[in-house]
């Protein structure tokens, strides 16, 4: 078979469908040095081929192998598409990209997946799923297959935080093993080059609402001598990263609200006085860390606003009616009338305080007092210029989407 380069995203660019527009089954795998296991992965994937009927085509995305994983490849039937940007998600939207089936299974080229038992992958793309998931704690983890920090730590914390931000119904984020339909999955505009592709394809498809199944997949264990490309810590925060990026009520929202309220509701309890709990006294200190609380809690808060607009603007959120609602409510002047209220009340406050410091001369005066008026009044300026810049912030970007959408 020939080997094609097809330039563009990020260095592929899409396939040209005219001379295959029967196909309707592309296995994809990445590949990256992987002479080892790839002859065995493409048996499988042919041998699956033939003995099924489906008209299909296995594709190697190689992403600059040195070991001669190419040669391979073309030397048992499969077609090479080169991807020059580097990471497992530029070899896969490389691949996507250029496959020619209407369906689309990919899978590393690791032998740690059987590529002759892809039947329950096609039935479900054939019953109309757009996303079919292999599931390899349904399906079964052969000894040794899984390192013990991924299969009891990393993958199910990671999946169990995509579920919760999400309300994704796969049940693993990260089996390499899937199914797709072509079309619905270019659609979703998949950008990440390292392994998070991965939770990005399942956390966008749950987004855009994509039909999603997902089916028991074994895992065998790596059938290559040397070590695997996934590096744990690194690439388990990756995935983490693009969680919370993707989620902001979970990173902003949700924990800006508590530190608001909490730091708000501890302002008012040690405005007062000095509280004891037990044997320990909380005083003008802690309420000054109780403002802090209420101004980096306003300032998170704004921030899920910005994130929201920004997002749902530019594809990586869907539509929110009732934000938006809200939102219209919140209009530049009633956030200035609200801001420059709070920045009165600092103003007056600091006024009271000055007053009470002439009152002795402007000379030594005791914190305990003092302070009870000065956190206060510096915290209600502070949220008052948060507020009025937040909402002429807010103003922009909605000017710029009113003009993204006309």
């Amino acid at each position: 078979m020939r080997t094609e380069t097809l330039p563009s995203c990020p260095d592929v660019a899409p396939a040209m469908h005219d001379e295959a527009a029967t196909l309707e089954l592309t296995i994809l795998m990445p590949c990256l040095n992987e002479a080892e296991t790839l002859a065995r992965c493409i048996v499988k994937a042919q041998a699956y081929l033939a003995r099924s009927g489906v008209a299909g085509e296995v594709v190697i995305a190689d992403n600059g192998s040195t070991d001669g994983s190419q040669a391979i490849a073309e030397a048992h039937g499969a077609r090479v598409v080169p991807v020059a940007a580097r990471g497992y998600g530029s070899a896969l939207i490389g691949g996507i990209r250029a496959a020619r089936g209407r369906y689309v299974i990919m899978g590393d080229s690791d032998d740690s997946y059987d590529f002759n038992a892809l039947e329950p992958f096609v039935e479900e793309l054939r019953q109309g799923a757009e996303l079919v998931m292999g599931n390899r704690f349904k399906g079964g983890i052969m000894p040794g297959a899984m390192p013990k920090l991924h299969r009891y730590l990393g993958n199910p914390v990671l999946t169990a935080i995509g579920r919760l931000f999400f309300r994704s119904p796969c049940g693993d984020f990260h089996c390499g093993l899937r199914g797709f339909s072509r079309d619905a999955i270019l659609r979703l505009d998949l950008q990440a080059p390292g392994m998070e592709f991965a939770s990005e394809m399942v956390v966008k498809a749950t987004i855009q609402r994509l039909r999603i199944a997902e089916v028991a997949t074994i895992l065998h264990p790596d059938g290559r001598s040397r070590p695997p490309h996934l590096r744990s810590w690194r690439d388990g925060w990756r995935h983490l990263r693009f969680l919370l990026l993707f989620s902001p009520r979970w990173l902003f929202l949700y924990p800006g609200f508590i530190l608001f309220a909490g730091g708000l509701g501890g302002m008012a309890w040690l405005l007062p006085q000095a509280r004891a709990i037990g044997g320990v006294t909380l005083d003008i200190h802690s309420l000054l860390y109780a403002a802090v609380a209420t101004v980096v809690g306003l300032q998170s808060v704004l921030f899920w606003v910005f994130t929201k607009i920004y997002g749902t603007r530019e594809g990586m959120l869907l539509e929110d009616e009732n934000f938006n609602r809200r939102l219209r409510r919140l209009s530049l002047e009633r956030g200035l009338v609200a801001g420059g209220l709070l920045l009165v009340l600092g103003v007056v406050l600091g006024a009271v305080a000055l007053g009470t410091w002439g009152s002795v001369g402007y000379g030594s005066l005791h914190p305990e007092a003092t302070m009870r008026l000065i956190i206060p009044s510096a915290t209600a300026i502070l949220l008052g210029f948060q507020l009025i810049y937040g909402c002429f912030f807010i103003s922009v970007l909605e000017i710029r989407s009113s003009r993204s959408g006309g």
